[in-house]
């Protein structure tokens, strides 16, 4: 094990799921420790890809929608929550679809302890606002809906791809993707405790592209210059440096981005 891995264990929080304070607080613990391995270094052209991928990622707060049982509904009970296109949405909330820019996003899973070797067969939870800073389930005029929420099992390869729309920018907030990571599709659905909480980071270039188009974002573009990642509430103390993702594409054609995800098996 590398210096840069033993400085990042597995941090646990009792509480993640139901206290932000508390996953917020461990995540800045694991920032400071990652940091600390790095000589203070916070920008991810200075560390060499390979490190970060094969870093744990840090732990994080499922925030106050996370739809999972601990705070209000539960999609996860929710026949049709297993699925790679999460734009609509399932069972009892009906069909309705989330409007955006189309977006491709894939978290390959690896452990860090392996040698970033792929995580087959473990279950990965993804949810996000839509593109108004809404979150299905409990913002107002969409709280009968449950898109943009969706559960996959991880590929060969360590990878999940959930097809969706481009998350939309509110105050305070840097554009983002949360997710859970369990160790089995029963583990998930069932809502039992999550070997990681984190959230994915979008690029900037992407976002400023994305909420250009004001028809779509009326007020993402505002919300985003204001809160840059040094500002940010959960990636601040690093600049997200092992959750930003990497995208290509265009607000014509779509977007893909993708992003490794180190965590231990448990």
């Amino acid at each position: 094990m590398t210096r840069l891995q033993s400085a990042l264990p597995l941090l646990s929080c009792p509480d993640a799921s139901f206290s932000e304070t508390c996953a917020v607080e461990r995540a800045r613990l694991a920032r400071r420790r990652w940091l600390g391995a790095l000589g203070g270094a916070t920008l991810a052209g200075l560390v060499p890809s390979r490190a970060l991928a094969c870093a744990l990622i840090p732990p994080e707060t499922a925030g106050p929608f996370p739809g999972n049982g601990s705070n209000g509904p539960n999609a996860l009970g929710e026949p049709g929550i297993v699925r790679s296109d999460i734009r609509s949405s399932f069972g009892s909330s009906g069909s309705a679809v989330a409007t955006g820019t189309a977006l491709d996003f894939t978290l390959r899973l690896v452990d860090p302890a392996l040698g970033c070797s792929p995580l087959a067969g473990f279950a990965i939870y993804a949810w996000h606002c839509d593109a108004r800073g809404r979150y299905s389930m409990y913002s107002s005029g969409v709280t009968t809906q449950n898109y943009l929420r969706g559960v996959q099992i991880t590929g060969n390869d360590g990878r999940a791809t959930f097809t969706t729309v481009f998350p939309g920018a509110y105050p305070g907030r840097w554009p983002h993707i949360h997710f859970e990571v369990y160790p089995s599709l029963d583990a998930a659905v069932a809502g039992n405790r999550a070997l990681r909480v984190s959230q994915l980071a979008l690029p900037d270039a992407a976002c400023r592209a994305v909420y250009a188009q004001a028809a779509l974002y009326p007020s993402s573009l505002a919300s985003h210059v204001r809160t840059p990642l040094r500002s940010d509430g959960v990636f601040r103390d690093d600049g997200g440096v092992l959750q930003l993702a990497t995208a290509t594409g265009s607000v014509a054609k779509g977007y893909t981005a993708a992003l490794d995800v180190g965590i231990a098996r448990g």
